[in-house]
């Protein structure tokens, strides 16, 4: 099905992209441009960070509940193996862990970054 779409193709093109990636996101978001920002896309691929915070209380609660389990997953996915062979996402990965953070959420917030790089990429001319 996806044999020949252009957008699959620009997608494979992309270093950590494989074929089933770059498939689960065409299905997923189908046209890129549909959402006004990157900020948006991220959200709807469930890799926004949720605020659990009530009065002086701050506190996250993980990753919100939006979007196709399997396409969050898949990016997730994705974002480990950037972190592991892009110097660009390893730094964001390893200074994130620096910080303290666990190795899950430097991966879901690498993910969050570069699905809203990814934005910019697929709605630039």
């Amino acid at each position: 099905m996806t044999a020949g779409d252009p957008v699959v193709d620009r997608l494979a093109r992309l270093r950590g992209i494989g074929p089933v990636t770059a498939a689960t996101l065409r299905a997923e978001v189908g046209r890129f441009d549909r959402f006004r920002t990157g900020k948006q896309l991220a959200r709807f691929c469930g890799l926004s960070p949720r605020n659990a915070s009530s009065g002086q209380r701050q506190a996250d609660a993980g990753l919100v509940k939006a979007g196709n389990p399997e396409l969050r997953a898949a990016l997730v996915e994705l974002a480990w193996r950037l972190i592991r062979y892009e110097p660009r996402w390893a730094q964001l990965g390893h200074r994130l862990r620096a910080a303290g953070k666990p190795g899950s959420v430097a991966a879901a917030a690498v993910a969050n970054r570069w699905v809203r790089w990814l934005h910019h990429h697929m709605t630039a001319a």
